[in-house]
C-alpha cells in the first residue's frame, strides 16, 4: 500500500516534467524556424503524444521501487530539424537549453507553491479530508521539485545526445565541437555505462543536492 501511494505521488510530477520538457524544445524550435514538431502533431499537451513506455513509465517505476537516490525519466524526443533553424549553430543551443530551463522553471514554481502552502495561515482544526488533501499536495509538490531538478541536471550533462551535449557543441570552438558531436551515436551507451558504474551519479548528485537544498 505504501509503495502504491509513493508511486501515485511521483507519477503526475514525472509526467508533467517530461512532457513539458519536450514541448519546450518543440515550441522553441518553431519560434526559431523549424515547424517539424508542429507538422507531426507533437506540440500537444496530450501525454499520449509524448509518453515513452520505457523512459516515462518503466524507468521511473524501477527507480522508485528500488529506492534509487537518483530519479529521472524521459519522453519521446520532439523531432527537430536543425537545418531549418534560422541560425542552426546558435539556435541549436536555444532549442537544447529550453528543456532543462523548463524543468528548472517548474521546480521554482513548485517550490514557491510548497513554501506558500507550508507558511499559509491554515486553521488548526482542519477536517481530516482537507488535512489529507493538503498533505497530498505538499508531497506532490516536493516530488515535482525533486524530479524537475534531477531531470534538468541530468540533461545538462555535456554529452550528446543529452541537451547539455548539444549546448556544448553549439558553444565550443569548431575544433572541439566536431569531435564531441561525433560521439552522439554512442552517447546513450556511454551514459548508461556511467550510470551503471555510478560515475554519473557521483558527478551530478552533488549538483542536484545543492539546488534542492536551496529550494527546499
Amino acid at each position: 500500500m505504501e509503495l502504491a501511494i509513493q508511486i501515485a505521488f511521483w507519477s503526475v510530477p514525472v509526467l508533467v516534467a517530461v512532457v513539458l520538457h519536450e514541448l519546450a524544445h518543440g515550441y522553441t524550435a518553431r519560434r526559431l524556424g523549424d515547424s517539424t514538431a508542429a507538422r507531426l502533431g507533437r506540440l500537444r499537451l496530450n501525454p499520449l503524444a509524448h509518453v515513452d513506455l520505457f523512459g516515462t513509465v518503466l524507468l521511473p517505476l524501477v527507480l522508485i521501487v528500488t529506492g534509487s537516490p537518483l530519479l529521472f525519466g524521459y519522453a519521446k524526443p520532439v523531432p527537430v530539424n536543425f537545418a531549418n533553424l534560422r541560425n542552426p549553430r546558435r539556435d541549436m543551443v536555444y532549442v537544447a537549453a529550453a528543456g532543462p530551463a523548463m524543468n528548472l522553471g517548474l521546480a521554482l514554481i513548485s517550490a514557491f507553491l510548497l513554501h506558500s502552502l507550508q507558511t499559509g495561515q491554515l486553521p488548526t482544526d482542519l477536517p481530516l479530508t482537507q488535512a489529507a488533501t493538503t498533505s497530498l499536495v505538499a508531497a506532490m509538490l516536493t516530488a515535482s521539485i525533486v524530479i524537475n531538478v534531477a531531470l534538468a541536471v541530468f540533461n545538462l550533462f555535456p554529452l550528446p545526445p543529452l541537451d547539455g551535449g548539444r549546448v556544448a557543441v553549439g558553444l565550443l570552438p569548431h575544433g572541439l565541437a566536431l569531435p564531441l558531436a561525433r560521439l552522439e551515436p554512442y552517447g546513450m551507451f556511454i551514459i548508461i555505462g556511467l550510470l551503471l558504474t555510478g560515475v554519473l551519479g557521483d558527478i551530478i548528485r552533488p549538483v542536484i543536492a545543492f539546488i534542492l537544498h536551496a529550494l527546499l
